[in-house]
């Protein structure tokens, strides 16, 4: 199954509604927007934890930024001795 992911103007707005509109169900609101009531669900948990702010750490689940960017960055890292392994290894069968 295809994951979407929803810009944070997106999620505002559905937050937003969900606050407009209290008397009515997460599935009711899903079923308008289109999304599963679960991500409502966890969109409305993760603004009330976060002082009312809506947060978009992109996909992940990563408990910071700082803990996003040190995967990124250890993902770059494995990648780029993964190509050097290979340089060396063409070196060694073009050298003989």
């Amino acid at each position: 199954m295809a994951k979407h992911t929803y810009d944070k103007d997106f999620r505002e707005g559905v937050i937003q509604y969900c606050l407009d509109h209290p008397d009515e169900s997460y599935v009711s609101v899903s079923k308008r927007f289109g999304i599963h009531d679960t991500t409502i669900g966890g969109w409305m948990k993760s603004y009330k934890k976060n002082n009312d702010e809506v947060i978009i750490r992109g996909s992940g689940n990563y408990s910071s930024d700082e803990a996003k960017e040190i995967a990124k960055l250890r993902k770059e890292l494995k990648d780029t001795k993964d190509a050097l392994e290979i340089l060396k290894k063409a070196i060694g069968i073009l050298g003989k």
